[in-house]
């Protein structure tokens, strides 16, 4: 039977919760044994992913006025607020150890997470390609990287989180858009504290966490320690995560709009129309609208109308040729009168906001 070696760090600083996972990697050799690393930080931080620009992302001076350090690290992703509520499960795998198609490997990680919080009582599941749910909220995400030689995937499981401050250290344009994001994640996003009504023992999970692995990955899981070799990177890589160059770092990726979950997107944004600006904040479940709000500086009689083209397109998919015809239906039945903004106005807001 293989054996994987098991590092269960207890609480570290913010900033090497994330540079051990690193120094583990880049330091394998032939050599290095397939590992499990569990950790939590000691105190609350943000994690922004390696594609991500900081000032875009995140309310830097927010974050700095609350004593919230940040760091950039080399997985996807979007940005996070983190704490010592999530219990961090790190893989540092041989290359040829884990399944080369991403989706296996998601299924074959996710596995043990799923199977964890199922004997917990928590019926969870794997929600393609690398969200776990219970009842259509998300409990957690996961994500994937190669650094050197090694394959690493990330995760964790999600004792509590603070909807609350994960909403306001995010940039974001108008208070509108956060209060849709902190509602969105109240909807979208559950932790074993809420499912469970209590906060579980983080010792019987760790272990149950750990056997559960050993299931799946059909391997004796054997307690360890971090080698000289990797306690000396990570205090390289403490220095470099550290760095206001690495910090600022330009990224190359931008979806719009925050991603709740696989499913559950928030967006906003503006269209300007002849008779004046049309902003859109909304919800996109599954590419549909679940939640919208319109607003802006146009004229729109009767004023209840508003209301009533919200409530006209939710549940549409945010295409051109299906909300314009909803709009035009709305106009008509309420006798919508609104000087230099057509349906196809509202439309086209909506489009924007959603690409």
């Amino acid at each position: 039977m293989n054996q994987i070696r098991l590092l269960d760090l207890g609480m570290m600083s913010p900033l090497e919760s994330q540079t051990v996972y690193h120094a583990v990697a880049y330091a394998m050799t032939d050599t290095t044994p397939d590992t499990i690393m569990l950790v939590s930080p000691n105190s609350p931080y943000i994690s922004i992913g390696y594609h991500q620009d900081l000032d875009k992302e995140v309310d830097v001076e927010y974050a700095a006025s609350m004593g919230l350090p940040i760091y950039r690290r080399e997985v996807g992703g979007g940005a996070v607020y983190l704490d010592r509520g999530q219990l961090f499960t790190q893989w540092v795998f041989q290359r040829d150890h884990l399944p080369a198609p991403l989706d296996e490997r998601f299924g074959l990680y996710v596995k043990p997470l799923v199977e964890t919080y199922q004997q917990l009582g928590i019926p969870a599941y794997h929600r393609p390609i690398n969200d776990i749910h219970v009842g259509g909220k998300k409990i957690g995400g996961t994500g994937a990287a190669q650094m050197g030689r090694a394959e690493v995937v990330v995760g964790s499981l999600m004792f509590t989180f603070d909807k609350k401050t994960m909403a306001r250290v995010l940039k974001v344009s108008s208070e509108k858009m956060r209060d849709k994001i902190f509602e969105s994640l109240e909807q979208y996003m559950t932790t074993m504290t809420e499912q469970l009504g209590e906060t579980p023992d983080r010792k019987t999970v760790s272990e149950l966490y750990a056997q559960k692995c050993a299931d799946a990955l059909n391997a004796e899981i054997v307690s360890g320690e971090l080698s000289e070799a990797e306690r000396a990177l990570m205090q390289e890589l403490n220095a470099r995560f550290d760095s206001d160059e690495w910090r600022r770092q330009k990224g190359g990726l931008r979806q719009s709009g925050v991603k709740i979950h696989e499913d559950v997107r928030v967006v906003e944004g503006a269209f300007k129309a002849p008779g004046g600006l049309i902003r859109v904040t909304a919800r996109l479940r599954e590419g549909r609208i679940d939640d919208i709000s319109l607003s802006g500086d146009f004229t729109l009689l009767p004023a209840f109308a508003v209301g009533a083209l919200e409530q006209a397109v939710r549940g549409l998919k945010t295409m051109r040729e299906s909300l314009t015809p909803r709009f035009e239906d709305a106009y008509r039945a309420l006798a919508i009168q609104s000087p230099g903004v057509t349906p196809e106005n509202f439309a086209e807001a909506i489009v924007n906001a959603a690409a």
